[in-house]
């Protein structure tokens, strides 16, 4: 028995070497960066409760079908012929539904949810395929299959309504379905690579910053470039940067190293939990900063509507929930100081509709310079230890 756990152990370390991120699944990635930025426009162009709904909506949905190519990519060669083929027919598919993003509750409903339902569609035949040679996939995929399937022709037959009640009862539905799918299946029979797993959770966190900045420049691309809107830019940048530098710095190394050091058994729910289920607030957050630091850019002098404030706040409130469950999924403790931070940035959303735009720019921005420089200062040696390992 020792010998076959030796020789499993082994077979691991093997498929962990080698499943990485590869070419192909980067160029994926370039479509869901276009479907990160079509959701911010749809939170732009109607900045009200409801628009900031629908796009944390059609946000969900898409994070979903990303997610499910991930353990294709983890559990099978995405470069081999078969799969490569259905792979670059489901990243047209998926470019046609960012395409119809910005009117996924409009005139585009039918072309959204039918793009969809071909994206879901090519995933479960995509694991059907894989699940013959691989025991355990195939009995995993008939248990999540009617839940992939079932949420995504709901959204097809919401885009056939007419706007109101009913398309929103459909839709929410729909995402209550493709986000509990998970949980009620179980991970039974899924083989994961803790390497690949999170080293692409990590690109798309890269990715979806990427897109905070390409907001940026869409939100300064009509003024002059002048001394003040070239310092609110850089002050914006820091923004993000601090962003970046609360996941990359330590976070992800700690997390990837307590994935890969946890019995293969249970891998599979931190892969589901940690990455699936909590970057999805992370990713959130950073489209809603996205979408309040293109209003900022606006009008610098203006106060924020409520809307745009808790996008602005809210929205690193939230990217920093995101990472207090990520830590207590995986570590089962809590980070203080990001808790408090995050309560102040909640606490200062008034702020943003009292003062000047770039106040609470200034704001958000000094802020996460604090809780950086804290953490930098304060965990010193252990940020040293932990790196000094990685390399």
């Amino acid at each position: 028995m020792a010998d076959g756990a030796r020789e499993r152990g082994a077979e691991d370390e093997a498929f962990e070497e080698v499943e990485r991120v590869t070419a192909l699944e980067l160029f994926f990635d370039l479509v869901f960066v276009f479907a990160l930025t079509q959701v911010t426009s749809l939170m732009a162009t109607d900045p009200t409760w409801f628009g900031l709904l629908r796009g944390m909506a059609v946000l969900t949905v898409l994070w979903w079908a990303w997610v499910a190519y991930v353990w294709i990519g983890t559990t099978t060669d995405a470069e081999d012929g078969v799969a490569r083929f259905a792979l670059l027919v489901a990243m047209a598919a998926m470019l046609v539904t960012a395409l119809a993003a910005p009117e996924a509750f409009g005139k585009y409903g039918v072309l959204f949810g039918v793009a969809y339902f071909v994206v879901r569609v090519l995933h479960v035949i995509m694991f059907r395929v894989v699940g013959r040679s691989q025991p355990g996939v195939g009995a995993a995929v008939a248990k999540l299959a009617p839940g992939l399937l079932v949420g995504s022709t709901l959204i097809g037959v919401a885009g056939f309504l007419p706007a109101g009640w009913p398309r929103g009862v459909l839709w929410a539905l729909a995402v209550v379905i493709d986000v509990g799918s998970p949980l009620v299946t179980g991970t039974e029979g899924w083989h994961v690579s803790p390497g690949h797993f999170s080293e692409r959770h990590g690109l798309v966190i890269i990715i979806a910053l990427g897109e905070s900045v390409v907001a940026l420049g869409v939100g300064v691309s009509s003024e002059p470039f002048t001394a003040r809107i070239i310092v609110a830019v850089l002050l914006a940048f820091v923004t993000v940067a601090c962003l970046w530098w609360l996941y990359f710095d330590v976070v992800s190394i700690a997390a990837e190293r307590r994935f890969a050091s946890a019995p293969v058994a249970e891998r599979n729910d931190i892969a589901r939990d940690s990455y699936n289920y909590l970057h999805l607030p992370m990713v959130a957050g950073i489209v809603l900063l996205a979408l309040g630091l293109k209003k900022v850019f606006g009008d610098l002098d203006a106060t924020l509507t409520p809307q745009i404030s808790v996008a602005l706040f809210g929205g690193v409130a939230l990217y920093l929930l995101g990472h207090l469950l990520f830590r207590r999924r995986n570590m089962h403790t809590w980070n203080g100081q990001r808790a408090v931070v995050m309560v102040l940035l909640l606490v200062l959303v008034p702020v943003g509709v009292a003062v000047p735009a770039w106040v609470s720019l200034v704001t958000v921005m000094s802020v996460l310079i604090a809780l950086v420089t804290y953490e930098a200062l304060h965990f010193a040696a252990g940020r040293r230890a932990l790196r000094a390992t990685q390399d």
